[in-house]
């Protein structure tokens, strides 16, 4: 009987965020573990499957960075990296729009139709969602990489209000037709802003903002935009956390209530931040 009651109360406890977030828009951006592993992957679709059973509005932005790997190899063609970043030429972008656009988007769009939730699958091509051009650097030219300079949720808004979940592969195209890759967090930013998303939700394969990037024990389960600042300064945020967290201040100053960075190699990580009191990841609000 007792592990009946304990299931009624973890039921319970979701009940006040059931009713707060129905109707309301999560934007999920999936990648790292909780893709390639068969099982975390699962468990994720099943995340969303509830989300969208009780009355939230999911929208997935992917990323796919071992699957294009993966491909790259099976052709012969090498992968070359600047800076953490893939160098892009016209080929490898050729085989990361098959990729991203083609077997990972269907593949997730399968995936909720498994569980009778309708998905389309699109990438920012489509209906002009994004707008691209080519991302300078100081360090080198990274070839067909491209920053988003206009985000358009005409079509993400007709997909919402007729019941379908939106998939999106960041892949976009510039004013003169050039196919650009996009950097998947900050796909994920410019669509929770553009929608004024409810969350913006970064599924990674670190716990969150940690105070000792040596111990993930010290994670920060909540944490201000003024606190970010600090930490950013002090070194604490550093490396390749610093984009990802740029692209969260990003969309909470466009009026995203929340975003938050969590654990996607934790089973039904997604549900343990969203329903219950304490979270398992880091959220970043505007005050605390």
């Amino acid at each position: 009987m007792e592990k009946y009651i304990e299931k009624a109360s973890v039921l319970i406890e979701a009940l006040p965020y059931i009713k707060e977030f129905n109707g309301k828009i999560v934007v999920i951006k999936y990648g790292g573990s909780a893709m390639t592993d068969e099982v975390m992957r699962e468990k994720v679709i099943e995340d969303i499957v509830l989300m969208k059973c009780v009355g939230m509005k999911p929208v997935i932005v992917h990323g796919g960075g071992p699957a294009i790997n993966k491909m790259l190899d099976r052709i012969g063609k090498k992968t070359e990296f600047l800076n953490g970043m893939r160098i892009t030429d016209r080929e490898t972008m050729e085989t990361v729009e098959m990729v991203l656009s083609g077997g990972v988007n269907k593949g997730i769009v399968n995936l909720l139709a498994a569980h009778n939730i309708n998905a389309v699958g699109i990438s920012g091509k489509d209906g002009n969602l994004f707008t691209a051009e080519k991302l300078l650097t100081d360090s080198g030219d990274l070839g067909y990489v491209g920053t988003l300079i206009n985000t358009d949720t005409s079509l993400l808004e007709i997909l919402l209000n007729t019941g379908y979940t939106p998939v999106i592969a960041p892949i976009s195209s510039d004013s003169n037709g050039n196919t650009y890759n996009i950097n998947a967090d900050m796909a994920a930013s410019a669509v929770a802003s553009a929608l004024k998303a409810q969350k913006l939700i970064y599924l990674s394969d670190i716990p969150g903002i940690l105070n000792n990037i040596e111990d993930e024990k010290s994670l920060i389960h909540q944490v201000t935009l003024k606190k970010i600042e600090k930490m950013k300064k002090e070194g604490t945020i550093k490396d390749g956390m610093i984009p990802k967290v740029d692209f969260a201040v990003n969309a909470v100053n466009s009026g995203v209530s929340s975003v938050h960075i969590l654990d996607g190699r934790v089973e039904h990580s997604l549900l343990l931040e969203i329903f219950t009191k304490k979270g398992i990841g880091t959220i970043i609000q505007k005050e605390q």
